[in-house]
Protein backbone atom coordinates (compact mmCIF):
# COMPACT_ATOMS: atom_id res chain seq x y z
CA UNK A 1 0.00 0.00 0.00
CA UNK A 2 1.39 3.36 -0.59
CA UNK A 3 1.96 6.48 1.34
CA UNK A 4 -0.07 9.65 0.68
CA UNK A 5 0.45 10.79 -2.97
CA UNK A 6 1.66 14.52 -3.95
CA UNK A 7 -0.38 17.19 -4.56
CA UNK A 8 -1.50 17.55 -8.78
CA UNK A 9 0.14 20.99 -8.07
CA UNK A 10 3.55 19.30 -7.35
CA UNK A 11 3.20 16.82 -9.68
CA UNK A 12 2.66 18.99 -12.67
CA UNK A 13 5.76 21.52 -11.35
CA UNK A 14 7.68 18.19 -11.03
CA UNK A 15 7.29 17.62 -15.06
CA UNK A 16 7.80 20.96 -15.52
CA UNK A 17 11.19 21.19 -14.38
CA UNK A 18 12.15 18.31 -16.47
CA UNK A 19 10.39 19.17 -19.38
CA UNK A 20 12.31 22.77 -19.23
CA UNK A 21 15.63 20.70 -18.44
CA UNK A 22 15.56 18.62 -21.13
CA UNK A 23 14.47 21.26 -23.68
CA UNK A 24 17.32 23.25 -22.18
CA UNK A 25 19.63 20.52 -23.21
CA UNK A 26 18.35 19.68 -26.22
CA UNK A 27 19.17 23.34 -27.13
CA UNK A 28 22.44 22.98 -25.88
CA UNK A 29 23.42 20.12 -27.88
CA UNK A 30 22.36 21.18 -30.67
CA UNK A 31 24.81 24.10 -30.94
CA UNK A 32 27.16 21.45 -29.61
CA UNK A 33 26.49 19.97 -33.35
CA UNK A 34 27.13 22.86 -34.82
CA UNK A 35 30.83 22.08 -35.78
CA UNK A 36 31.31 24.64 -38.34
CA UNK A 37 30.56 27.76 -35.62
CA UNK A 38 32.96 26.37 -33.45
CA UNK A 39 35.94 25.81 -35.52
CA UNK A 40 35.30 29.17 -37.00
CA UNK A 41 35.00 30.54 -33.10
CA UNK A 42 38.12 28.57 -32.17
CA UNK A 43 39.84 29.79 -35.42
CA UNK A 44 39.31 33.48 -34.45
CA UNK A 45 40.23 33.30 -30.62
CA UNK A 46 43.53 31.25 -32.06
CA UNK A 47 44.51 31.89 -35.18
CA UNK A 48 47.97 30.47 -34.28
CA UNK A 49 46.93 26.85 -34.05
CA UNK A 50 47.18 24.15 -36.44
CA UNK A 51 43.59 22.68 -37.64
CA UNK A 52 44.53 19.87 -35.96
CA UNK A 53 44.75 21.25 -32.32
CA UNK A 54 41.49 23.12 -33.47
CA UNK A 55 40.04 19.75 -34.36
CA UNK A 56 41.08 18.41 -31.16
CA UNK A 57 39.94 21.64 -28.86
CA UNK A 58 36.52 21.31 -30.51
CA UNK A 59 36.27 17.46 -29.96
CA UNK A 60 37.14 17.81 -26.42
CA UNK A 61 34.73 20.78 -25.86
CA UNK A 62 31.73 18.92 -27.12
CA UNK A 63 32.66 15.95 -25.07
CA UNK A 64 33.21 18.19 -21.90
CA UNK A 65 29.79 19.77 -22.81
CA UNK A 66 27.62 16.60 -23.28
CA UNK A 67 28.53 15.48 -20.17
CA UNK A 68 27.84 18.75 -18.16
CA UNK A 69 24.52 18.78 -20.52
CA UNK A 70 23.63 15.46 -18.76
CA UNK A 71 24.80 16.22 -15.08
CA UNK A 72 22.38 18.96 -15.39
CA UNK A 73 19.22 16.90 -16.77
CA UNK A 74 20.15 14.36 -13.69
CA UNK A 75 20.24 17.03 -11.37
CA UNK A 76 17.47 19.11 -12.20
CA UNK A 77 15.21 15.80 -12.57
CA UNK A 78 16.66 14.30 -8.84
CA UNK A 79 15.89 17.91 -7.55
CA UNK A 80 12.38 17.61 -9.18
CA UNK A 81 11.57 13.96 -7.60
CA UNK A 82 12.90 15.14 -3.96
CA UNK A 83 10.99 18.30 -4.35
CA UNK A 84 7.37 16.32 -5.43
CA UNK A 85 8.37 13.84 -2.40
CA UNK A 86 8.25 17.02 0.41
CA UNK A 87 12.23 17.66 0.44
CA UNK A 88 11.60 21.62 1.46
CA UNK A 89 15.44 21.62 0.86
CA UNK A 90 14.69 20.75 -2.85
CA UNK A 91 11.83 23.30 -3.12
CA UNK A 92 14.25 25.89 -2.25
CA UNK A 93 17.32 24.73 -4.62
CA UNK A 94 14.76 24.91 -7.68
CA UNK A 95 13.46 28.07 -6.47
CA UNK A 96 17.00 29.81 -6.70
CA UNK A 97 17.85 27.95 -9.70
CA UNK A 98 15.11 28.78 -11.69
CA UNK A 99 14.50 32.06 -10.25
CA UNK A 100 18.37 32.91 -11.73
CA UNK A 101 17.18 31.24 -15.49
CA UNK A 102 14.01 33.36 -15.09
CA UNK A 103 16.03 36.52 -14.60
CA UNK A 104 18.21 35.05 -17.45
CA UNK A 105 15.89 33.98 -20.01
CA UNK A 106 14.10 37.66 -19.36
CA UNK A 107 17.56 39.84 -19.53
CA UNK A 108 18.12 37.61 -23.13
CA UNK A 109 14.38 38.80 -23.95
CA UNK A 110 14.98 41.90 -22.86
CA UNK A 111 18.46 42.61 -24.95
CA UNK A 112 17.01 41.33 -27.95
CA UNK A 113 13.99 43.02 -28.11
CA UNK A 114 15.64 46.56 -27.57
CA UNK A 115 18.53 45.68 -29.52
CA UNK A 116 21.20 45.68 -27.43
CA UNK A 117 21.72 41.85 -28.24
CA UNK A 118 22.64 42.92 -32.13
CA UNK A 119 25.07 45.71 -31.32
CA UNK A 120 26.56 44.52 -29.12
CA UNK A 121 27.56 41.66 -31.82
CA UNK A 122 25.37 38.80 -30.23
CA UNK A 123 23.69 36.64 -33.03
CA UNK A 124 19.87 35.62 -31.39
CA UNK A 125 18.82 33.12 -33.84
CA UNK A 126 14.78 32.43 -33.67
CA UNK A 127 15.34 29.17 -32.22
CA UNK A 128 17.01 30.12 -29.49
CA UNK A 129 14.60 32.61 -28.40
CA UNK A 130 11.89 30.52 -28.71
CA UNK A 131 13.39 27.97 -26.15
CA UNK A 132 14.43 31.18 -24.38
CA UNK A 133 10.42 31.61 -24.00
CA UNK A 134 9.14 28.62 -23.56
CA UNK A 135 12.13 27.65 -20.62
CA UNK A 136 11.09 30.64 -19.18
CA UNK A 137 7.65 29.91 -19.25
CA UNK A 138 8.13 26.71 -18.21
CA UNK A 139 10.29 27.42 -14.76
CA UNK A 140 8.07 30.04 -14.00
CA UNK A 141 4.86 28.40 -13.96
CA UNK A 142 6.44 25.43 -12.04
CA UNK A 143 7.97 27.76 -9.16
CA UNK A 144 4.14 29.07 -8.79
CA UNK A 145 2.91 25.31 -8.91
CA UNK A 146 5.79 23.81 -6.56
CA UNK A 147 4.95 26.96 -3.75
CA UNK A 148 1.01 26.56 -4.50
CA UNK A 149 1.66 23.23 -2.62
CA UNK A 150 3.31 24.20 0.35
CA UNK A 151 1.16 22.22 2.99
CA UNK A 152 2.16 18.92 1.64
CA UNK A 153 5.63 19.84 2.82
CA UNK A 154 4.72 18.86 6.04
CA UNK A 155 4.75 15.40 5.33
CA UNK A 156 7.03 12.90 2.73
CA UNK A 157 4.81 11.59 0.00
CA UNK A 158 5.49 9.01 -2.77
CA UNK A 159 5.86 10.80 -6.43
CA UNK A 160 3.98 8.52 -7.75
CA UNK A 161 1.46 5.77 -6.03
CA UNK A 162 2.47 3.05 -8.70
CA UNK A 163 5.87 3.18 -7.44
CA UNK A 164 6.03 3.95 -3.48
CA UNK A 165 9.08 5.20 -2.06
CA UNK A 166 10.35 5.67 1.53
Amino acid sequence: MAGPVAPRSADVARRLWIASAGIGMLRFVAQLFDRELLVSEARRQNPALGQDQIDAGVNGGILFGLLIAVAILLAYSRLANAMARGRNWARIALTVLGAASVAFGLFRLVAWASGAAASAGVEMRPVDLGVTVVTTVLEASAIVLMWRASAHFRTRVTVDSASPRT
